[in-house]
């Protein structure tokens, strides 16, 4: 029922004579207060009798839209119901309930009516909502007709924003949420702008309401133009001339959070003692839900800033590895997510392509993103292989969920730029795509495992070559499952996105495209998506050679390098990069048998690589560590280090690496092992 319209009652007999009737009929339909009594229906509302007595004759309901005119003349619209009835009074047949609209003078006159429209149709219908804004909209709706002709929500900047500081000289600083209006004027909008932040004045009804805490009356009379001069808006003087405000507080065990302005302008009747009791009765219901979405709006955007803030800033790749993300968080009625993706340059013009997904939503979860997007990074520079580095994570989910449960899916790529060749892994995650140029787009058929956390079976990866610019998208299971739509339909709607033609289209069209449809999805879950174009390095930049495990291919060694830094005219960094060659490929010839590779990258900076066909990594043996292994410091004249369970007799080779380069390192290879070294371009 809606204030803006008024219920008359008439009690009827079988010839459709009036018997009874209730106050507002009277008022509505007669000048005389006894004049409707023994009237014929069709006399008060004429064309009444035919579709509507001959119903409830025939025990039927039956509604009518009819025209009825008032005392005064004027012409209403009304819709009449005739309810038959029985067992009642002997004379009684019917009851006719006629709506009619309320008169614009008579709007807020009965309060009976107000009281219901604000307290029990109205706020059902909004206090559901958890959005602080769509719930700001909502009260608008309810207070606006029904109780007022505009009205706003006004609410303490420090009660919204923990980082807000304490109240100036001017006041405690509100803010706009919403702003409601009956006249269709867009002056209101210009005058009262929503989001607009403001300090009312100590002594003024606004400060008032919030020092007290209690229903605040004012009156605009000659007050108005003033308020339209301090506030520098000329609208505001014809919108407020004349009216009545009623300020009423929205609390909390917080304190006084804000509070509506409601305004009744000239045409109507001003507000009393009896509006402030019924306003005040729905401010103090509306100030639990207010209460409600303010809180889950600060736990949400402290979620989210915490989500975002673990999320990498920036990515890096190869120069000639293209790289593009997107993240777009749940919809409002999911809580944050724990999804993420990572693209790590790697030594020797390599990357580390990374998306994944933890289980659950909440502030939790994205803890967990965090500490994983951590671990990852570390293994990354570990460089270990996707399949033994996803290992790595298990194991660390696996004590995590000791204290807390938790299991998240992830896809590993390591792409390298030298070979063109790409090692995929993946624990429970969905396969990624594959977009080669000019051909069809593919899922990989990655070996499946079970999710992180879970265990029970081993990570394998694949290991495959790829054409220059093909695309790898990898993506979490938000883009392409919801509650509408199988996932199976998903993949395969997303591989119609990135079918033939799209490794040649740019990477932020392809990920709007991808995107495309999932933005009206109310319960949408949180997507990440990373697409890489992969492309190897141009040939010049790069050399290898095969040596023999011979102390004579150290001189060699150094002669190639010298070579080849030459023709890069990168002369200044020849003796630093020989004599680290020099230690690294002395360190092979130790520890190992068969033929070695030496390999230079000239790629962000300058890579020398050896790689041989132990599995041991060398380290550097510290001060007073006592030396083991035989006498001698072989064929350049220094031990680079020592293998895992040997000991070096020196270890002054990697000291001269870790001091003449930028950082060195070690990984594992499908053969064996590779020990780099790394120095910037000048």
């Amino acid at each position: 029922m809606e204030s803006s319209t008024r219920i008359l009652i008439l009690g009827l007999d079988w010839s459709g004579r009036i018997l009874q009737y209730d106050r507002n009929a009277a008022a509505v339909l007669s000048a005389d207060p006894d004049g409707l009594l023994g009237a014929g229906l069709d006399e008060v509302i004429p064309g009444a009798r035919e579709p509507l007595l001959e119903a409830a004759r025939a025990g039927r309901e039956r509604t009518a839209m009819l025209a009825v005119e008032t005392p005064e003349g004027a012409v209403l619209d009304a819709v009449v119901t005739v309810h038959p009835m029985s067992g009642g009074a002997p004379d009684l047949a019917a009851l006719a309930v006629v709506k009619v609209p309320v008169p614009l003078a008579d709007r807020f006159v009965d309060p009976a009516v107000i009281r219901r429209a604000l307290l029990d149709d109205g706020l059902p219908r909004v206090g559901s909502t958890l959005d602080l804004e769509l719930l700001a909209r909502g009260l608008m709706d309810v207070l606006v007709p029904h109780f007022c002709n505009s009205a706003a929500l006004m609410l303490l900047e420090s009660h919204l924003d923990e980082e807000e500081p304490p109240a100036g000289p001017g006041g405690p600083p509100l803010r706009r949420m919403a702003i409601g209006f009956d006249d269709g004027d867009p002056s209101w909008d210009a005058a009262f702008p929503t989001g607009e932040t403001l300090a009312y004045p100590s002594g003024t009804p606004y400060a008032q309401c919030v020092e007290s805490g209690k229903p605040v009356f004012a009156t605009f009379d000659d007050e108005s133009a003033h308020a339209a001069a301090d506030w520098r808006r000329a609208p505001v003087g014809d919108l407020l001339k004349g009216a009545s405000m009623l300020l009423l507080p929205i609390t909390s065990p917080a304190g006084v959070l804000g509070f509506f302005v409601c305004t009744r302008n000239a045409a109507h009747r001003p507000f009393d003692p009896y509006d402030g009791e019924i306003g005040h009765a729905f401010a103090a219901r509306a100030s639990t839900f207010v209460e409600n979405a303010r809180r889950y709006s600060r736990e949400r955007a402290t979620a989210l800033t915490l989500q975002r803030s673990l999320l990498p800033t920036g990515l890096s790749a190869p120069s000639t590895v293209e790289v593009q993300h997107r993240y777009l968080p749940g919809s409002r009625m999911i809580e944050v997510g724990g999804d993420w993706y990572e693209s790590i340059a790697l030594p020797g013009a390599r990357v580390a392509l990374v998306v994944g997904d933890v289980a659950g939503h909440g502030v939790k979860a994205a803890v967990t993103m965090g500490r994983l997007r951590t671990a990852i990074h570390t293994l990354a520079g570990l460089e270990l292989p996707p399949a033994e580095a996803l290992e790595r994570l298990d194991a660390l989910m696996s004590t995590l969920g000791e204290r807390e449960p938790h299991f998240a899916t992830c896809a590993y790529a390591v792409y390298d730029a030298v070979s063109g060749r790409c090692e995929v892994a993946s624990a429970g995650h969905l396969p990624p795509l594959l977009v080669p140029p000019g051909g069809a787009s593919t899922y990989l058929d990655v070996p499946p495992a079970p999710p992180l956390g879970v265990g029970g079976g081993p990570i394998v990866s694949r290991e495959f070559t790829v054409e220059d610019g093909t695309l790898l998208f990898l993506y979490t299971d938000g883009l392409v499952e919801n509650r509408a739509r199988d996932i199976d339909d998903g993949l395969a709607g997303l591989r119609r996105i990135l079918g033939p033609g799209a490794a040649a289209r740019p990477l932020d069209e392809l990920c709007q495209d991808a995107l495309d449809g999932v933005y009206d999805d109310q319960h949408r879950d949180d997507i990440a998506i990373l697409v890489a174009r992969l492309a190897r390095i141009p040939e010049d930049d790069h050399a290898s050679w095969e040596l023999p495990a011979d102390p004579a291919a150290v001189r060699r060694a150094r002669g190639l390098v010298r070579d080849r830094l030459a023709r890069w005219d990168l002369e200044e960094l020849a003796d630093s990069t020989v004599l680290m060659a020099s230690e690294l490929v002395t360190n092979a010839i130790r520890h190992t048998s068969g033929r070695l590779e030496l390999r230079l990258v000239r790629e962000g900076g300058l890579v020398c690589e050896v790689f041989d066909r132990s599995d041991g990594r060398p380290r550097v043996r510290h001060h007073g560590e006592p030396p083991g292994g035989d006498p001698g410091d072989g064929a350049g004249g220094a031990g680079a280090g020592e293998e895992v369970g040997e000991v070096a007799d020196t270890g002054r080779g990697l000291h001269v690496v870790g001091r003449l380069a930028s950082r060195w390192g070690v990984r594992r290879t499908h053969g064996g092992k590779a020990v780099w070294c790394e120095q910037e371009l000048p």
